[in-house]
Order: C-alpha cells, then sequence, then structure tokens
C-alpha cells in the first residue's frame, strides 16, 4: 500500500477490498438484515439466504457489507502500516462501481499525529525570579489580615464622613408626590460607596444622629426606571445611627486571637509571614521554570497540529468547562454574560488555548521518547496505588484501577512527567 504524506500532518492511501472479503462481508450483511425483516413462511431470521435475495436482491445488503468491509480493512490498514490516526477519516468511495464478485477499491484521507521535529531542549536558560521578602510586603500581609478583622461600632461623637455607614429613613417625592421604591427606614448605607444616585450621599456628609434634611437630586437619564430618568426629587433623610469601621492594632493580644499554632507575639507573627511569603515565591519560581522550559522547546520545534486533532481538543475542553458552569447552577449563555464574552471571542480562546496545549503535550511526548526514560515496575504499580487512593470513597480496588487504565497509558504518563523533571533538572537559571 502507497502512502502519500500531504500537508498539515495528513497521509492519504488507497486500500483494496477483495472480492472474498467483500463476499464475507455480504454473509454478515444477510446475518444482520435478515434478523430485521419478515418473510411469510418464515420465522424472523429464518429465512434461507435465496429466499432473502429473491425478495429483496442482493443489493440491498450492500450498503451494511460495504460499511463492514471498510471497517474492517481500514482498521487492518491503519495497524500494519502503524498510521497514527488522530481524528476521523475522509473515506471516498464510488458505492456505483462496488460489483458482487469483483474487488473494488477506496481511498482515505486522514489526520495522522505530526512527526515532530525537536530543537534544542536541554539546557535551556530560564531568568530566576528572586526568593527574597521585603519589610514592604510583610508589612502589606498583615495589614490585610488586620483589614479582614476590622469590626463595625457605633460611633459616639462627631459627624457622618466618608467611609461611614449611616443607618437612616428616608421618603422621596417628585412634584411633591412619592414614588414606588423611593421610601426606607433604618437603610444601611456606606458613604462614599456611589451606590445611591449621583450627589445623594456628599449631601448626607457632615449630618449627625436624629439630624433630619432634604436632598435635593436629579434622575439620571439612563435611569432604568424611565418615569424618573431626568426628574428632579427631594428625599427627607433622617439620620439614626452613624457606624464606622474600627481596623485592630497589630498587637500581642491580637496575634493570640489569631489562634496561630506557636504563634504568640508580634515578631514572630511577622516571621511566619515571612516564611509564608518565601514559600510562595519558591513555589512560584519553580512554576516559573517548569512553564518557561516548556514554552521554549516547543517554540524550538518544528511540526504542525492538524486542524482536527485541535478541534477534537476544543469539543473536550468545552464539554469539561460546560460541566463545571452546570455546577455552579448555570447555562452557557449566562455563563459568556458575566465573563463579558461573546461566543465567537469564547470559541477563538478555546481553539487558540487547545492548539497551544496539543503542541506542548505532542513536544514533550517526543522527548520522553527521545530519551527512553525507563519506567520501573515499582512506579507503576505506585501510580495505580495513587489512582486507587484517589477514588477511596469508591472502594476501587487495585485489580479494579488495572482493569479500567491500561498499562501504557501509565507508563506514558509517568514517561510524560519525567520528561517535563529532565527538562527542569538540565535548565540553566541565569
Amino acid at each position: 500500500m502507497i502512502i502519500d504524506k500531504l500537508s498539515g500532518s495528513r497521509v492519504h492511501f488507497e486500500v483494496t477490498v477483495t472480492k472474498e472479503l467483500f463476499e464475507h462481508a455480504l454473509d454478515h450483511a444477510f446475518e444482520e438484515m435478515n434478523q430485521k425483516v419478515e418473510i411469510k413462511g418464515f420465522r424472523k431470521g429464518k429465512a434461507p439466504r435465496n429466499v432473502y435475495e429473491a425478495k429483496y436482491g442482493v443489493e440491498s445488503l450492500f450498503e451494511e457489507a460495504i460499511n463492514h468491509a471498510l471497517q474492517d480493512t481500514y482498521y487492518e490498514a491503519v495497524t500494519e502500516n502503524e498510521i497514527q490516526v488522530v481524528a476521523q477519516p475522509k473515506i471516498d468511495l464510488d458505492f456505483e462501481k462496488v460489483k458482487r464478485g469483483e474487488d473494488f477499491t477506496y481511498t482515505v484521507t486522514v489526520a495522522i499525529k505530526p512527526t515532530i521535529v525537536l530543537g534544542e531542549y536541554l539546557g535551556i536558560e530560564v531568568p530566576v525570579l528572586s526568593n527574597e521578602v521585603t519589610e514592604e510586603e510583610v508589612t502589606f500581609e498583615i495589614e490585610k489580615e488586620l483589614e479582614k478583622n476590622a469590626e463595625m461600632v457605633l460611633k459616639e461623637e462627631g459627624i457622618l464622613e466618608d467611609g461611614n455607614t449611616a443607618v437612616f429613613d428616608f421618603s422621596g417625592s417628585v412634584d411633591g408626590v412619592k414614588f414606588e421604591g423611593g421610601t426606607a427606614e433604618n437603610y444601611e448605607l456606606v458613604i462614599g460607596s456611589n451606590q445611591f444616585i449621583p450627589g445623594f450621599e456628599s449631601q448626607m456628609v457632615g449630618l449627625k444622629p436624629e439630624e433630619e434634611k432634604d436632598v435635593l437630586v436629579t434622575f439620571p437619564e439612563d435611569y432604568q426606571e424611565k418615569t424618573l430618568a431626568n426628574k428632579e426629587a427631594v428625599f427627607a433623610v433622617k439620620l439614626h445611627e452613624i457606624k464606622e469601621r474600627v481596623v485592630p492594632t497589630l498587637s500581642d493580644d491580637f496575634v493570640k486571637d489569631l489562634n496561630l499554632d506557636n504563634i504568640s507575639t508580634v515578631v514572630e507573627y511577622q516571621e511566619s509571614i515571612k516564611q509564608k511569603l518565601i514559600d510562595e515565591k519558591v513555589k512560584q519560581n519553580e512554576n516559573h521554570v517548569l512553564h518557561t522550559v516548556v514554552e521554549k522547546v516547543t517554540e524550538n520545534a518544528s511540526f504542525d497540529v492538524p486542524e482536527e486533532m485541535i478541534q477534537e481538543e476544543v469539543s473536550r475542553m468545552h464539554e469539561n468547562a460546560e460541566r463545571q458552569i452546570k455546577q455552579y447552577g448555570l447555562d452557557f449563555d449566562t455563563y459568556l454574560q458575566y465573563m463579558g464574552k461573546t461566543k465567537e471571542v469564547y470559541d477563538e480562546e478555546l481553539k487558540s488555548e487547545a492548539a497551544k496545549n496539543l503542541r506542548q503535550q505532542l513536544v514533550i511526548e517526543a522527548i520522553g521518547k527521545k530519551e527512553a526514560l525507563e519506567i520501573t515496575e515499582e512506579e507503576i504499580n505506585a501510580k495505580y496505588l495513587d489512582i486507587v487512593e484517589q477514588y477511596k470513597s469508591q472502594n476501587v480496588t487495585m485489580e479494579q484501577a488495572k482493569a479500567a487504565i491500561p498499562v501504557d497509558a501509565i507508563k506514558d504518563e509517568i514517561t510524560y512527567k519525567k520528561a517535563i523533571d529532565l527538562l527542569v533538572e538540565k535548565a540553566k537559571l541565569v
């Protein structure tokens, strides 16, 4: 069989179906079709072949027989010639030329796993990130914790200021007539949050508890309630309470209240925050090295990823995304609205990510193959044990794990990780 290599990681080849093989396929088709038809004088599926063909004609078996013959011969062709197919094939067959007792041919065009031409992949230079933590970074983290523990307390003295929370009644009217939704009691509003109509909050600044005031505002032109848009309104306001947000100060007592293990003083707390930031930066640096070497070795390689392979990856990623979206009780269109994206933009981004993922996976696989990385039985068994542990709640046994996941898939996963580890180990940090 002659295999022609086409652009875009595709191949084209011709397959011959012999008359003997087609006759066997016709036998198979008769067994299938005979179960579906009724012929007078015979139970379903028991009519002789000659009776069936006399009634329906041998051509009635051709579609089933051709499909059966194509399935067998296509699988045999790709297996014997070690063609690594990555998508559904395009088969070209002139059905009019198929005759009983004669050979016939069909052609196949199919996307295949691309041949990877690796570039430089060992000793990749990676600019190292600093693991140093500054006093400013420690202070920032501590201030975030202090802010998180802030409390709202009653402001005993003074006036309403920006940042305070006002507890007040209000009643709004336009041309002396109250409108729906314009009245509330003991309403809480953070002054300066701009939740109300422009100008409302700023006019409340300076009020004291139990003080009253008429607030004059104009509804915006684009106000959602069209009957109020661009109208002047008066809100009768009575302030009851002023609350202010009090952030605790850093002290040994504050640290003790956090109930942290073996940490009870400010100094110990500062040191723990510093160590946490160092650990985070070390991890970030490790991820930076890994991502950088993978991106660079992928850039250094030469190959084309077939469009069909990308589309299948897009479909897989989209199905995963939809499952996750449903877990949050959303439909896909609502999710896109939250993300501020159109379907066209989302699809384009997904396609770009799919192509990037595939290129990186193919390159890492190629490196693992070229390096002939050794895999031990202990490593394989350890991986299966990890799977059993992962599904412990479902009582998955080792035998079930091995039956569900072929050992070759386990080997591929281990090889993939070892290839990445090798790239990181050999990287030159500069």
